[in-house]
């Protein structure tokens, strides 16, 4: 069973609590123009800009594990070039600290990604259809992940290209209250390519390493919920499951660059299961810029666990 059942259930009954204090059935409902969003922390909308507009959402976060932290920030800039047709970049940058002392000599990019999404249906109300968008994210290994010195803390990606294909919805319910609900439910897959590894490297080689890495495709599901208390406020809960396939390395060990007899050197990661749980708040200003607050959790199976306190501005015009 996923190791945040009882949590997420527990948030989930809050969260629903929240929205029926009487459950009066008279009570008036409320206009989608009258729901302001900053989104959830982890599902991606199933919406895109219309033709002009333009969207910037910087992310600040700190991954926290057992015996290490590493800074980070994340920025989506998106544009619409057609209303159905929305592109975009999303640089990555970060800065580690270890338990022991070692740490990154500055913060550097890390791997960053260009985004294209097609919206394929939107939200009518009345519809029980949702919102639905085919996104294609590729992220590029713009990070450093070799050739790193082994007394730092340097690495920052993993060397490969890889390409998310995922399949987003959004919709629309309104509860006994007569607030709204907003869902999205999205499905994706990602695929990566070889990295050519030299020395030590973010893969766990060692000095004279010469080989590559094959990181295991992966596939997810994130569902999200934000319930709107007021037009300002917003409650908002992601749930979201990750499978990843064995990643592989091989290559050779030399000892000095005139050795006769290189070591091979082969192992796999195995595969690995993810669970995420990511509640926070949302406070809009208006409907054009809000900013979120929350925590995201990671346990699972072959999994560094982590804990991530994040905060996000949106602004879109």
């Amino acid at each position: 069973m996923p190791p945040f059942r009882h949590l997420s259930a527990l948030l989930l009954a809050s969260l629903l609590l929240a929205t029926a204090p009487a459950l009066a059935t008279d009570a008036p409902r409320q206009s989608l123009d009258d729901a302001w969003w900053t989104g959830p922390i982890i599902a991606n909308s199933a919406v895109t800009l219309p033709q002009g507009h333009y969207l910037i959402e910087p992310y600040l976060y700190d991954v926290i594990t057992d015996d290490a932290e590493s800074f980070g920030s994340l920025t989506f800039m998106l544009y619409g070039a057609t209303d159905a047709l929305t592109v975009g970049l999303v640089p990555v940058f970060g800065y580690n600290k270890g338990g022991d002392g070692v740490h990154s000599a500055g913060p550097d990019i890390a791997d960053s990604s260009v985004l294209l999404q097609y919206r394929l249906r939107s939200y009518q109300e009345g519809s029980w259809l949702p919102a639905v968008s085919l996104q294609l994210q590729h992220t590029l290994p713009t990070g450093k992940y070799d050739r790193l010195d082994p007394g730092s803390a340097d690495g920052f990606g993993g060397g490969a290209h890889s390409t998310l294909l995922q399949l987003n919805t959004q919709t629309y319910f309104w509860m006994p209250t007569g607030r709204i609900l907003r869902m999205r439910l999205n499905l994706g897959t990602t695929r990566s390519r070889e990295a050519e590894l030299r020395d030590v490297s973010v893969y766990g080689t060692p000095e004279g390493f010469r080989g590559y890495a094959r990181p295991g495709d992966s596939w997810n599901v994130n569902a999200a919920w934000e319930y709107s208390l007021t037009r300002n406020w917003v409650l908002a809960l992601d749930l979201a499951y990750r499978h990843s396939d064995s990643t592989r390395v091989s290559g050779v060990v030399r000892d000095g660059a005139q050795d006769p007899t290189p070591t091979p050197l082969r192992f796999e990661s195995g595969s690995s299961e993810a669970w995420f749980l990511a509640p926070a708040v949302e406070y809009n200003f208006s409907p054009r810029f809000g900013v979120i607050a929350g925590v995201r959790l990671i346990r699972g199976r072959n999994t560094t666990n982590s804990v991530t306190p994040v905060v996000a501005f949106n602004y879109v015009h």
